[in-house]
C-alpha cells in the first residue's frame, strides 16, 4: 500500500491530503476550535479546523470565509437565519462582519476547510456577546 504525505510542497504550489491532516487533530480541546495554517499570505489564509464545542454567534472584521465540511455535521447559522445542517462537500461563503455561528456539533468529529480572503489573523474574532469568550478561548492554532 502506497501511503499518500499530509503535504507535498515547492517553492509555488502545495499539495494537502486534508483527510490525513483530519485524523491528526485530537478527540478534546480546551478551546472551542483548533485549527491548522495551511498557508498564510497576506492575499489569503487557507486553515484545516475541527469545532470541539459549539461556536456562539460572533464575526471577523477583516476577512470574508469560506467554509467547506470535510467530515462530521454540523448547524450553521449565517447573519440571524435559520440553522442550516452542513456535511461533507457542502461549502458555506460569508463576507467579513457578517454574524455566524455553529449551535450544534450533529456528527462528530466535524472537520471544516476554511479560506479566508484576505488572511485572517488569529485574533480577528468578535462575540456578538463579549461574555461568550475571546480569540483565546475560541480557537487555538497547532502545527500540522
Amino acid at each position: 500500500m502506497t501511503s499518500t504525505p499530509e503535504r507535498q510542497n515547492t517553492k509555488t504550489t502545495s499539495i494537502f491530503h486534508l483527510a490525513n491532516l483530519a485524523a491528526r487533530f485530537p478527540t478534546e480541546a480546551e478551546t472551542m476550535l483548533l485549527d491548522m495554517r495551511l498557508t498564510d499570505e497576506a492575499a489569503a489564509s487557507a486553515r484545516l479546523f475541527r469545532i470541539y464545542k459549539p461556536a456562539p454567534a460572533h464575526y471577523h472584521k477583516t476577512c470574508d470565509e469560506y467554509l467547506l465540511v470535510i467530515a462530521g455535521r454540523g448547524k450553521f447559522v449565517v447573519d440571524g437565519g435559520d440553522p442550516v445542517e452542513l456535511g461533507p462537500g457542502q461549502l458555506l461563503f460569508f463576507q467579513r462582519n457578517t454574524i455566524h455561528s455553529i449551535p450544534e456539533i450533529v456528527e462528530a468529529p466535524l472537520v471544516v476547510f476554511s479560506v479566508d480572503t484576505p488572511r485572517r489573523d488569529p485574533a480577528d474574532v468578535t462575540f456578538v456577546d463579549p461574555r461568550d469568550g475571546t480569540a483565546a478561548t475560541f480557537i487555538r492554532t497547532i502545527p500540522y
